[in-house]
């Protein structure tokens, strides 16, 4: 199977980056201010303090299955339409601001579910769009630095996402507020992005038995991000109940701030070094060897060193490892496509290594924390997943 060949030879400027990431920092505000504070505070409202975290788990469960199938859906739109990825973007946009609308007069459960379905469906177009783009407009040697923007781009959404809501407030407000937010951050893009449709030569369907079969560079990329967003999720799931059942912190949720705010200022730190290093190196499978190893360090020290010091230090080691894996994410994947005609259906594909483990992050912790061992082996656990994905590494031979 040959390797995509279609490498822009012009590297993009600096503006350019700039306006990507401010878009992916909105796509990403859409997402994480609903996920973070708006919904569970709409939950505990409409099902009253019993019934919140099912009515939680249902809009979410929804939401994450319909982003599944959405994505490599929007993708393979792109590439029907001869690879315009803008029209993608603006139509994902509308939708998504659409659901936000609905969320800030729902009333019952059903609105509020259909709210989160147009949401997570609509804010895959331009996730679906600004992949792609990675691939169309960025030469390889600036891979590593813009797809590590792709991704703490997405850190600073959350952090953004957040603030708006907490500033603004809860309720349809904060909804209002993020819905003007996620086409404002994006409007950059669409004035600074001028895009060359790639011929159509009627080749846009997927040789899935190639493409997955064992050994295929495409497969094992997929797996390596599968395993490590598996790990991540692993980590933060319980990370709540951990802190004040296993670690014993008197005020759990102030902690679970104050590490999240360690880990995503060590994340995107080591992922714009990273990125930049990667590039100027040009190598990839090195950063994804790091952040794996010490990923799995900072998991090992939460295992079996359950108190505050060591979990702080353990924060640090797993935003680094985490920072250093997104750093080249991007540049593994876009590097390993077939072709350029179904870019966007393949990394849409490819974004499901990074829903999936969202839900199956809580059906794999709970059994193991309840019934085999505890916080110890949960994290354990999660340590074995990045070094697995470290042991696939030397499979993907297409990287140097």
């Amino acid at each position: 199977m040959s390797l995509v060949t279609h490498d822009p030879a012009a590297p993009v400027r600096r503006r350019w980056m700039v306006a990507y990431g401010l878009a992916m920092v909105g796509v990403a505000a859409g997402w994480f201010g609903p996920i973070q504070i708006l919904l569970p505070e709409q939950a505990a409202r409409l099902a009253g303090e019993d019934g919140k975290e099912t009515l939680l788990a249902l809009v979410t469960a929804w939401g994450a299955a319909a982003s599944m199938v959405a994505n490599p859906l929007w993708g393979a739109l792109s590439d029907r339409i001869g690879s315009r990825r803008l029209p993608i973007f603006v139509a994902g946009t509308v939708v998504g601001v659409a659901g936000l609308l609905v969320l800030a007069g729902a009333d019952t459960t059903a609105i509020m579910v259909s709210g989160w379905v147009l949401v997570q469906v609509g804010l895959n177009g331009p996730l679906a769009a600004l992949a792609a783009l990675i691939g169309d407009r960025v030469p390889e040697g600036q891979r590593g630095t813009v797809g590590a923007l792709f991704g703490v781009a997405q850190i600073v959404g959350v952090v953004l996402g957040t603030a708006v809501a907490v500033v603004v407030g809860q309720g349809a407000p904060g909804y209002i507020a993020v819905a003007i937010a996620v086409p404002a951050l994006g409007a950059a893009l669409l004035i600074m992005h001028r895009e060359t449709p790639v011929v159509v030569s009627g080749k846009q369907s997927v040789n899935w038995a190639v493409l997955l079969r064992p050994g295929a560079q495409f497969a094992w990329a997929w797996l390596i991000r599968f395993l490590l967003n598996l790990a991540n999720a692993l980590v933060l799931v319980y990370l709540f109940y951990y802190l004040s059942d296993r670690v014993g912190v008197s005020d759990a949720a102030g902690w679970v701030l104050i590490l999240t705010v360690v880990n995503v200022l060590f994340a995107g730190v080591a992922g714009f070094a990273g990125g930049m290093l990667s590039d100027r190196w040009e190598r990839r499978k090195v950063f994804v060897a790091t952040g794996a190893v010490i990923l799995a360090a900072g998991t090992v020290l939460m295992a079996l060193f359950p108190v505050v010091p060591v979990v702080l230090v353990a924060s640090v080691l797993v935003g680094v490892g985490w920072g250093a894996y997104i750093a080249v994410d991007m540049a593994v994947l876009t590097h390993v496509l077939p072709d350029a005609e179904t870019r966007a259906t393949m990394l849409g594909v490819a974004n499901i290594a990074g829903t999936l483990p969202q839900l199956l992050a809580p059906v794999l912790a709970a059994p193991i924390v309840t019934a085999l061992g505890g916080y110890r082996s949960l994290y354990l656990v999660t340590a074995a997943f990045a070094l697995v994905a470290l042991a696939v590494l030397p499979r993907l031979r297409a990287l140097r």
